[in-house]
């Protein structure tokens, strides 16, 4: 199983941020749920691969989606 993490979901994980990064610049209300949902995967390989230089950065990124979220949606309630 760590051998698909390793080589196949780095391809999933790419996919998904450049759809997220598209879906934002659309104004998709829906971007930082699948962000957030991304991040996940990318915990995910960092454990399974031990790339722990990785993890600072999906960490911060996990804020930012998460806070762009609660954002939007205050936003978008009136």
């Amino acid at each position: 199983m760590s051998d698909l993490i390793r080589n196949y979901l780095p391809w999933v994980m790419s996919a998904v941020t450049i759809y997220t990064m598209f879906a934002a610049g659309e104004l998709k209300k829906h971007t930082w749920l699948v962000g957030l949902c991304n991040q996940v995967l990318w915990a995910t390989w960092i454990i399974t691969t031990a790339s722990w230089g990785l993890l600072p950065m999906t960490l911060a990124i996990t804020f930012v989606y998460a806070r762009n979220h609660f954002k939007w949606a205050k936003k978008a309630t009136p």
